[in-house]
């Protein structure tokens, strides 16, 4: 049997910020360790492991449009090169992006069994979870939905839960219902019962069932999607969801979609949906408190990161990303430090976190959307200063990189060659500089960047001007379709 691993790469986890941002979402993060969780996911079935009965093919991941350079740069520093990268135009939840990805396997004439993962979940015993997925495939094979669910460690009322109905075999139980978040007593109870499980998000099902469960259940969705593919377009490593027909479709989630109207009430003495118990050190990551629960603790319980020194400080978390964190006598605490903000906050309070994202798009801060360190295809840019009529950037392109031939109608640019060489086109003069040469690019001038060698180029741009916003770039030619 062939499984495809399916990643679904949407969502902006604005309960993370300041790291997580809205052009910058929790899952193209290292939270835990040297890979982002996406990496993490792609990762985490591959054809390294070796079944005799399945073999894994190459992921399909489906992102959002905006964040497809970024995910793609992401995947190539894993070595991972997907089956496809699926371009959704604009966020329509969990339900319409399985939808394109099952139509996407089934246009190439086979069946494969797709083993939905979402790419903001931590995971820490991968062990196990490929364990229950192996355990899985005979289900899955004979047209049963597989749902895996995490056995609760606590009475957690920030999860939806899963009933768990009559045992069909070893490690595998129909499932009887979906429950929505408890409350703390209802959590309890759902604890001590023992047949309650965390939903986690993670499926696995033929992608024929999926398309005929959300034909069935939400035809809308079913046809929107199947006429976004249709007229979808592939440009380089992407494939477009067609933007207007998609735009139209209705957003809602697998749960909501299709899981929730399935019952424990089979034909034929066969289930619909089964669920398969999972104990692999899970978290979704939905608030800072979550990365604390799973982070590794000092003797003073407290989860360190970064450039950070505690004194008499208990039960904290605090990450610093480039500057010193200093802490001196803080209990249950959030601290995160980036170079445009810092987050303090006590652990019990940190869900309000999303009250502070809402208030700065109120007031149009640009906090809430970008990070000061902004990625291109290119490489990325940082924004290390400004003031009246001017901004400091350093630019990095990566090798044989080139950002587009553009011009600007308000500011003028000097540029400092610091390693590496650039090639630069300033009107029809072509030139080439080596590090510490420097170049002036005059206000209303065509003019492009480039990187020519093998290694980094580093940049110093100093702006001048009345008007410094991003916006001001007229585009000529762009290797990148922007």
């Amino acid at each position: 049997m062939k499984l495809l691993p399916v990643v679904l790469c949407g969502g902006s986890g604005t309960r993370l910020w300041p790291l997580s941002r809205e052009q910058y979402p929790k899952q193209l993060l290292a939270l835990t360790g040297d890979h982002t969780m996406l990496q993490d996911t792609v990762l985490r079935l591959n054809d390294q492991i070796g079944w005799d009965d399945a073999e894994i093919l190459a992921p399909l991941v489906v992102s959002n449009e905006e964040y497809r350079f970024i995910t793609a740069e992401q995947l190539r520093q894993v070595n991972v090169k997907p089956q496809a990268l699926i371009l959704e135009p604009c966020g329509r939840n969990t339900a319409p992006a399985l939808t394109l990805a099952a139509l996407y396997a089934l246009s190439h004439g086979e069946d494969p069994l797709l083993v939905v993962m979402p790419a903001d979940h931590i995971m820490n015993d991968v062990a196990a979870f490929r364990e229950a997925v192996h355990l899985g495939v005979a289900c899955a094979e004979r047209g049963q939905l597989v749902t895996f669910a995490i056995k609760p460690s606590e009475a957690h009322t920030g999860y939806g839960y899963i009933r768990a109905g009559a045992t069909l075999a070893d490690g595998v139980s129909e499932l009887a219902e979906f429950v929505e978040k408890p409350d703390r007593i209802t959590a309890e109870r759902y604890l001590a019962s023992g047949n309650y499980f965390w939903n986690s998000g993670i499926f696995m099902l033929k992608a024929s069932l999926w398309m005929q469960q959300i034909r069935r259940f939400r035809p809308d969705i079913a046809q929107a999607c199947e006429a976004a593919m249709a007229g979808s377009e592939i440009d380089q490593d992407f494939v477009r969801a067609n933007r207007e027909v998609f735009a139209a479709c209705p957003a809602d989630s697998v749960d909501y979609a299709v899981m929730e109207r399935l019952t424990a009430d089979g034909t034929q003495g066969v289930s619909p949906a089964v669920v398969i118990p999972l104990v692999a050190q899970w978290s979704d990551v939905g608030a800072w408190s979550a990365l604390w629960d799973i982070g590794r603790k000092d003797e003073a319980g407290n989860v360190l990161r970064g450039d950070v020194l505690a004194v008499d400080t208990e039960d904290s978390l605090v990450i610093s990303q480039g500057r010193l964190v200093a802490c001196v006598g803080l209990r249950d605490s959030v601290v995160v430090e980036t170079p445009d903000a810092v987050l303090v906050a006590h652990r019990d309070r940190i869900q309000q976190v999303k009250e502070i994202v809402l208030k700065l798009r109120a007031d149009k801060r640009p906090e809430s959307d970008a990070h000061r360190k902004v990625h291109r295809p290119w490489g990325w840019y940082d924004s290390i200063d400004n003031g009246e009529r001017f901004q400091v950037k350093r630019i990095v392109v990566k090798p044989g990189a080139s950002l587009s031939l553009q011009m600007h109608h308000h500011r003028a640019e000097h540029w400092v060659v610091v390693t590496g060489t650039a090639r630069v086109t300033c009107g029809e003069e072509v030139s080439i500089l080596s590090e510490n040469q420097s170049t002036y690019i005059p206000l209303g001038i065509m003019h492009r960047l480039e990187n020519p060698g093998k290694v980094h180029l580093e940049i110093i741009e100093v702006q001048s001007g009345t008007y410094l916003g991003e916006d001001d770039i007229v585009r000529f030619q762009d290797t990148y379709g922007r």
